[in-house]
């Protein structure tokens, strides 16, 4: 029986290892871009930087130190420099991988970090394994820049698992629409018309505004923001504004929304204020050949006559008043059921005697 060398007793104590294969091993040195460690094997196990993380700034010496135990996975037996090239970022990708494909399987609601910020979507990481978050599946609402999920954790199921095409596809969107709808269903539980409820402006548009009630979306129609004219929606609200709203309608999933509380109606009153007779100041609000429309308060408009402005012909209102013009006049009718009131200016000259001048009044002789 010939005497083995040492050389041959020595390689013979240490294991054998091969490509693919995860090995453990304790960590000798750390580099700012380089682990060394002990694998058991006849040669040191070497893991780079760019085989340790994706982030190519990151300095190992600030997350790994000597003593530490490490796995990685195998690629190459010998590097060429007689070292044994590892990988813990390949070895956990795979694990994130497996991961992912039970996810996928079982419909697992995940949660994962955002790395990066695509023209295209986001890109999270599961335990190194890449995921693509398309951004039409960020949000159920369209999204004008992604930029704001930047290194937030976000929830998304994967719907399209494919490793070897490097296509693995999450999507945030239908757990947003699960959750709005189990909003939905909660909120029509529990609300009918007549309830006064708080929500928040989500969208105001020419006609309207789209008010955000926890579960839905009520719509605050121009014609029910005040009891008075409004001309302009966006000069009243704005997006964020936070609203106290009463429902004046629900047909389906749509609300119909009203800031003209009952008990607050100016008719309420109106015939005791607004009697025939008395007399009351107003403002000019819109014109007509025919007439003038006074506002008396918000809600309450009245028609002056153009016959009725004064004692002297006027072909038209707006040759003597404009817009805006504060005016005094003689209720001459009221008419609660049709909630109509008409005024006189030229009553009030009567009972005066005298007759009033307008400036801009083209001289005109007398009727």
């Amino acid at each position: 029986m010939s005497e083995q060398s040492f050389e041959q007793m020595l390689n013979e104590s240490f294991k054998t290892i091969h490509t693919g294969e995860v090995v453990s091993g304790t960590v000798l040195d750390v580099k700012e871009d380089q682990i060394i460690l002990n694998i058991g094997y006849k040669s040191d196990g070497v893991i780079t930087r760019n085989e340790y993380t994706n982030n190519n700034s990151l300095d190992l010496r600030t997350v790994v130190h000597v003593g530490d135990e490490l796995e990685a996975k195998v690629m190459k037996v010998n590097d060429g420099d007689g070292q044994v090239s590892l990988s813990y970022r390949r070895l956990a990708a795979d694990r994130g991988n497996k991961r992912l494909e039970e996810a996928f399987n079982n419909h697992e609601v995940l949660k994962a970090k955002v790395v990066q910020v695509l023209n295209g979507g986001l890109s999270v990481l599961v335990d190194e394994a890449r995921v693509f978050i398309p951004a039409s599946l960020v949000s159920d609402s369209y999204e004008r820049d992604l930029n704001k999920y930047a290194d937030q954790e976000i929830e998304f199921v994967i719907t399209e698992f494919n490793p070897r095409r490097r296509r693995i596809i999450g999507d945030r969107k239908q757990l947003m629409q699960a959750a709005k709808a189990e909003l939905q269903k909660e909120l029509f539980a529990r609300i009918k018309v007549g309830d006064v409820v708080e929500g928040t402006v989500k969208n105001v548009t020419n006609f309207g505004a789209f008010v955000d009630l926890g579960g839905a979306d009520g719509l605050l129609h121009i014609s029910e923001m005040s009891w008075g004219r409004i001309e302009n929606p966006k000069k009243v609200l704005k997006s964020g504004d936070r609203v106290r709203v009463f429902i004046k309608e629900i047909s389906g999933t749509k609300i119909a929304l009203s800031l003209k509380f009952p008990d607050q109606n100016p008719w309420i009153d109106a015939a005791e204020k607004y009697a025939q007779g008395k007399i009351v100041r107003g403002r000019v609000a819109r014109m007509t050949d025919f007439g003038a429309f006074i506002e008396l308060e918000p809600g309450v408009d009245a028609l002056l006559h153009v016959s009725q402005i004064a004692r002297k012909h006027i072909d038209k209102p707006s040759d003597v008043l404009e817009i805006g013009d504060e005016i005094e006049a003689e209720i001459v009718e009221f008419n609660a059921e049709d909630r109509k009131i008409s005024l006189s200016m030229k009553a009030l000259e009567n009972m005066q005697g005298d007759e009033v001048v307008y400036e801009d009044a083209a001289p005109q002789d007398e009727q």
